[in-house]
């Protein structure tokens, strides 16, 4: 009948069963013809079927995806050998056999994988060597008509390519990493991927809010990776080479990403792109996402019309710039704001802003402005907030002057695991910055420039939330003093794996609050109830 080829997310052989029946199911029971360890796994996930065209795919889990070559169906078919199923790490392809028997001397199920590679190398390289330096920049019509007479006449002259290969397939694969971005063309159009991580030319995974996947298809060499980077990086003006191997930028739709090449990436060209949603987060999506609940957004919304001064805290991926953003729209609309990052992906709605990029060096190693450099120009635009993307160096120490010189209600963002972890981290910024200050006076500066600390966390199912809220309430001992608010307090995890628990108000009172009141101003304390 047919068999079934189980690999892991790292290419690796699980399993190759053969089914002497026309139908059998996938999943995490003992019960499957095709047993698939894992939490993520349903029970019963998905059953194959075999009609007279060939062998069909159904979902037959209720809340776990199907994916067939990387696109969530619930139900597909015919299978090719070039079709990959997708069910949590595991990528499965299905091979038809002659006869209702297997042989015992079955080829290698993977020799049809690699002589298709082997394939569309060859027929990368042909088209590539073809064409002039002139149209390796462009991209129009009559740059894609070269290209696909290039493709079919290379195509066509191959007479000993066997009947299982799709030409179809390989050219069309082929094609788009010369007029676009390859595989990840594909990617970039579903709007559950928030994060795309390229590792090598074969090891493409992305991320959804089901936890991060293996991409089933892939670039066909290193060529075609950094054909991809350098179209990324010249639509937004910046470059990458063996001078300057490392960039970061942004696409057209917001977006931001990452990549670096060899000599320094190893395995061969990187890139990482974090998805710019479409949709305009607000507080109300982080509630229904369970980042935090409505009283958190109550406070929150307080200290920032109040102009605390505000570090967000958190892991790679926890979703710092995403509340930085909602926060600074909390914003009044009548003061000025500068906005400084790195990559610029900030979307605030306030008329009387400017927002500011670093630039890195040009060819020469010359004319880069950086964080530090914006921090300190931002100061003499008469700003009534400095929002800041991302400390990670010496403005750390600009920016606290900020705090403490009048600019209050600014915002920026800090890479710690722990509102404590954030401090030091802070003090560590603020010595890269080359000025000999002692521990004290620095710690001085921390406890009166910074006045909350947020903690975001992303737990291991994909899962963020606001761990804690504190409040900088002083210098005891040397020590600063935190107080904290809010908190998370975690209680296990649900029959899908996604972490489960509360928020919780510790009764700490914050001190702004107690100064509104004693100004006569309302404040509702019910919150921290």
């Amino acid at each position: 009948m047919f068999n079934v080829i189980v690999r892991n997310s790292k290419g690796e052989a699980v399993s190759t069963t053969f089914i002497d029946q026309p139908h059998c199911t996938l999943g995490s029971g003992p019960d499957n013809a095709v047993v698939l360890p894992g939490w993520k796994v349903a029970k019963l996930h998905a059953e194959l079927k075999l009609h007279d065209d060939g062998v069909h795919v159904v979902n037959r889990a209720k809340l776990k995806a199907l994916r067939v070559n990387d696109v969530k169906v619930e139900q597909y078919g015919p299978l090719t050998l070039g079709d990959t199923l997708t069910l949590d790490d595991y990528h499965i392809k299905v091979q038809i056999k002659g006869g209702g028997i297997r042989e015992q001397n079955d080829a290698d199920p993977n020799a049809h994988e690699r002589l298709y590679q082997q394939l569309r190398e060859k027929l990368y390289w042909s088209v590539a060597d073809a064409l002039t330096e002139d149209h390796h920049n462009r991209i129009d019509d009559e740059h894609n008509a070269t290209l696909r007479n290039l493709i079919t006449t290379a195509l066509n002259q191959w007479q000993d390519i066997p009947a299982a290969i799709d030409r179809n397939r390989m050219g069309r694969q082929v094609m788009n990493e010369f007029i676009g971005l390859g595989p990840l063309d594909k990617l970039l159009e579903f709007d559950d991927v928030n994060e795309i991580m390229v590792n090598a030319a074969d090891e493409i995974f992305y991320q959804t809010d089901e936890g991060t996947q293996r991409a089933s298809d892939r670039f066909t060499n290193d060529d075609a990776v950094v054909r991809a980077i350098k179209r990324i990086t010249r639509e937004s003006g910046r470059r990458i080479d063996e001078r300057s191997p490392m960039v970061d930028a942004r696409m057209k739709g917001g977006s931001r990403i990452n990549a670096i090449i060899p000599p320094l990436a190893i395995k061969g060209p990187s890139l990482t792109i974090r998805r710019y949603k479409n949709e305009k987060l607000t507080a109300s999506h982080l509630i229904n996402y369970q980042s935090l609940n409505p009283a958190m957004v109550k406070f929150l919304e307080l200290a920032v019309k109040n102009k605390r001064n505000i570090v967000i805290s958190g892991g790679t991926g926890s979703g710092k710039s995403t509340l930085l953003n909602i926060l600074s729209n909390f914003i009044p609309e009548q003061e000025r704001i500068v906005t400084i990052e790195d990559a610029a992906e900030l979307e605030l709605s306030q008329p009387n802003l400017v927002s500011l990029e670093t630039r890195p060096e040009d060819a020469d190693g010359q004319g880069s402005v950086t964080i530090r450099d914006l921090v300190k120009n931002s100061l003499r635009m008469s700003p009534d907030r400095i929002v800041v993307g991302e400390c990670r160096g010496g403005e750390a120490l600009d920016m606290l002057q900020a705090m403490n010189t009048g600019h209050d209600g600014s915002l920026t963002t800090i890479h710690a695991n722990s509102p404590r972890d954030c401090v030091n981290r802070l003090e560590v910024l603020v010595l890269m910055s080359g000025m000999d200050l002692p521990l004290s006076a620095i710690r001085g500066q921390i406890q009166s420039g910074v006045h909350l600390i947020i903690q975001q966390t992303r737990f291991p199912c994909g899962s963020r939330r606001i761990t804690s809220i504190s409040e900088v309430s002083g210098v005891d001992s040397n020590t600063v003093q935190l107080g904290e608010i809010f908190r998370f307090e975690p209680q296990g995890f649900d029959a899908d794996g996604k972490v489960q628990g509360r928020f919780v108000a510790t009764g700490v009172i914050p001190a702004f609050l107690e100064k509104l009141r004693e100004r006569g101003i309302n404040v509702d304390f019910s919150m921290f109830e």
